[in-house]
């Protein structure tokens, strides 16, 4: 096969395994009723006038299945996180003993459970989107090859081997999904 051809299925496998790991960074955020220190990943606190992630400022670590503990490396910094937290929206209620910050994990209704499994496959099908977007631009890029000179069966089997990458990571985007789906139904 024609190194040209080769260099670009591997770049577009590159692209695409960034595309699932993308979406478990995203899955692992949605909480599925159990205590996880990535639940609090997007939070910004102010850090002396600059916004910072929370993990930059504080320890995170679950102590049990419902509860997260965020213990500050400052204790000037106890009352901006816990506003940061009351300000991310997340339905969790900090409560600050004076060291630490605890965050009871409230158990999940039906109905939350519902939103949280739409969320989950939204996440899912944005994958599959964007690996079928780099297939697309993978086949464009191995049909310009056809100018260059390229046979035109090795053209048509670098699209097959494309076609067979983009299957192969729509199933592992599916498989997170259904995983994490499982994950947040189960009570």
């Amino acid at each position: 096969m024609n190194e040209e051809l080769q260099l670009i299925l591997e770049d577009a496998k590159e692209k695409m395994e960034k595309a699932i790991e993308h979406l478990e960074n995203e899955l692992a955020k949605i909480r599925a009723g159990r205590a996880n220190p990535m639940m609090l990943e997007n939070i910004m606190v102010d850090y002396y006038g600059n916004r910072t992630p929370l993990r930059h400022t504080a320890n995170i670590n679950s102590q049990d299945a419902r509860t997260l503990v965020i213990q500050p490396w400052e204790p000037t910094m106890l009352e901006p996180i816990e506003r940061a937290i009351q300000a991310a929206n997340l339905g969790l209620t900090p409560q600050n003993d004076g060291k630490i910050i605890r965050i009871s994990i409230p158990a999940l209704t039906e109905e939350r459970r519902k939103e949280m499994v739409k969320k989950v496959k939204a996440e899912a099908e944005n994958c599959k989107v964007a690996i079928r977007n780099l297939r697309r631009d993978t086949n464009e890029a191995i049909k310009a090859l056809l100018k260059d000179g390229v046979p035109e069966d090795e053209v048509k089997e670098g699209e097959t081997k494309a076609q067979t990458l983009t299957d192969t990571f729509i199933v592992q985007a599916d498989k997170h999904g259904e995983k994490k789906e499982e994950e947040i139904l189960t009570v």
